[in-house]
Order: structure tokens, then sequence, then C-alpha cells
């Protein structure tokens, strides 16, 4: 099984960009053997999908020091190096650092894993992602296609 999981909330603009290109790959049709999946803002209870995940694409909002919506893709060893390094303090119940440590820890980590990273921009109440971040959805719907196609 292959996952994409979106994380955000929807609630607060850029946030829940996660949410948004997980949605946008819904009604573009994906592999039969990917499961796309929104994660909303994280809970424990994802740790047993990530453990039954051989390949794990997140998709989120997040810190890169770039302007709102810079898309970038960090994999596998980079991904785990980047979560870790980030901001102690999440908005989620459970950070993506501590989800893949419990993964790590049971032996279940994705063996093929990426994070779709976009700079956001706008975190204030609004359902919708600012028109900068919105406009980098298809680049990061792009990426995770990528990150999907087969090895050649």
């Amino acid at each position: 099984m292959r996952i994409v999981l979106g994380i955000g909330n929807r609630l607060l603009g850029d946030d829940g960009v996660g949410i948004h290109v997980v949605q946008a790959l819904q009604s573009g049709g994906l592999p039969a053997d990917v499961e796309c999946i929104d994660g909303g803002t994280l809970s424990f209870t994802l740790a047993e999908v990530l453990q039954r995940a051989q390949q794990l694409i997140v998709v989120d909002a997040t810190e890169l020091q770039a302007p709102p919506g810079t898309v970038r893709v960090f994999d596998d060893a980079r991904m785990d190096e980047f979560v870790r390094s980030g901001p102690c303090s999440s908005v989620h119940e459970v950070s993506l650092a501590e989800l893949l440590d419990m993964a790590r820890l049971l032996d279940r980590l994705p063996p093929r894993r990426a994070l779709v990273g976009i700079q956001p921009g706008e975190t204030g109440w609004s359902e919708s992602p600012s028109p900068a971040v919105a406009s980098a959805i298809p680049e990061a719907c792009r990426a995770v296609q990528q990150l999907l196609a087969p090895a050649s």
C-alpha cells in the first residue's frame, strides 16, 4: 500500500494546504494501490496507517524559510532529518517526527517516504489558502505524482 497523507487545519488558511493537495489528487485519478488520507491535524490513530505503508508521502504546510507557495521535497533520510530539526512545538496532537519515531520503534517505518512541504503565508481564520499557496497546489500534486511514478 502506498499512502499520500495530507495534514493541516482547513480552517486556518494556508495550514490546510496538505488537505487541499490530497483532494486535488483524488479528483485526478491515482493508481489503485495509492490511498489518499485526510490526516487533519494528526493524531496517534495515524500510527497504524503509517505502519502499513510501503511508501508514505506526507503533504503539509512547512516552514521552509522561503516565499509563500514554495514547494520542496524531502525524501527518506532527508525527510527524517528535516522533521526532527523542525520546531519542537506543534499545533497537532502529535508531531510527524513522533509518528515516524513510533513506526521506527516498532520496526514498521515505511521503507520509502517523503515530505512535500509548502511554505505557508497566511494562517489566520480562512477555509481557503492564500493566492500564493493556492497557486502552488498543482506543483505539489506534480511532486507527489513524480514520487509515485515507478523508478526507471
